[in-house]
């Protein structure tokens, strides 16, 4: 069961990738990452209003929260933290750089938690999770060659740092997900974490977007903004409730998640009208090789 939902989460993030660079192309950055956290959060607020006035009503539900002190919000708060951080690095990446490119440097985003494990925590890797680095790693000198192809020099490229910054902030919030969801009921975190995310955008857009704001891009208003917190939110729910069944390995689930590269990459080829298609897609090729090495090693 928690498979499914792995890639059912999946499915709608490959949706969710499309829809946040259909809002971005020439628009502002910052208010499409406000707005998104926005209408996140009152997608929730309704089940965090009945946790306080009706819990009996999301007794013994998916749905159901506790409510719970500063002790345990401190954690939600830093996942919120922590997300945003890597969001705003993703959100000007996407903006600026072709989605067949952001795509694939994302899905290598469990190679990278198996690299830090490696470095920081002293762990071995076995035969067939070294073959899915190394299949990575090719990956990314290829799609580095690519795209050069389109001007984009992965050592000097700012938005492609940007990137690759979500991407590790990524993975630490993945293995943070795995701790929390240990602990704490899915909707608790979701729900939360979009609401902090909210209030720590409010200064950022203020201080940062606001005074500039007739300098910079303009901001435009697009509905495919809405669709962005709708596919997200979706996609989270999946991803956080296939976290907190038992049985679920957090290798896994992060390995399926990143198979939305094959919905993105589909939707910038066919809607977006990218270039370098050919080349790109053996990247791809290698990159998801590399993540069925690394599910076979997982599972051995």
């Amino acid at each position: 069961m928690w498979l499914l939902f792995a890639f059912i989460s999946a499915l709608l993030l490959g949706f969710y990738d499309f829809f946040k660079k259909s809002s971005l192309r020439g628009n502002a950055v910052l208010p499409v990452l406000f707005f998104n956290t926005v209408f996140s959060s009152v997608l929730f607020l309704p089940f965090i209003v009945l946790s306080f006035f009706a819990p009996d009503v999301l007794t013994d539900t998916i749905v159901a929260m506790p409510i719970v002190g500063w002790d345990v919000h401190k954690y939600i708060l830093l996942k919120s933290l922590i997300v945003l951080s890597s969001w705003i690095l993703g959100y000007f990446g996407m903006k600026y750089l072709p989605l067949t490119i952001v795509g694939p440097i994302n899905a290598t985003r469990p190679v990278i938690v198996l690299i830090g494990a490696l470095v920081v925590f002293g762990e071995r890797l076995n035969s067939w999770q070294w073959a899915g680095v190394i299949l990575a790693l090719a990956s990314f000198y290829m799609l580095s060659r690519s795209g050069k192809r389109e001007g984009i020099d992965f050592r000097h490229n700012k938005w492609i740092v940007c990137v690759i910054g979500a991407a590790l902030l990524g993975a630490i919030s993945g293995l943070y997900d795995k701790f929390l969801m240990h602990t704490l009921p899915p909707m608790l975190v979701q729900s939360w974490y979009n609401v902090y995310q909210v209030f720590l955008m409010c200064p950022i857009l203020w201080l940062l977007w606001w005074p500039k704001r007739k300098e910079t891009t303009p901001f435009r208003w697009r509905w495919s903004i809405l669709f962005i917190s709708l596919f997200l939110s979706a996609a989270d729910f999946s991803y956080f409730y296939a976290l907190s069944l038992p049985e679920s390995m957090v290798s896994i689930v992060s390995m399926v998640r990143r198979s939305s590269v094959l919905v993105s990459f589909s939707c910038g080829a066919l809607f977006f009208r990218e270039k370098n298609l050919r080349s790109k897609a053996l990247d791809l090729l290698l990159v998801l090789l590399g993540m069925i090495c690394l599910y076979i090693g997982t599972r051995g």
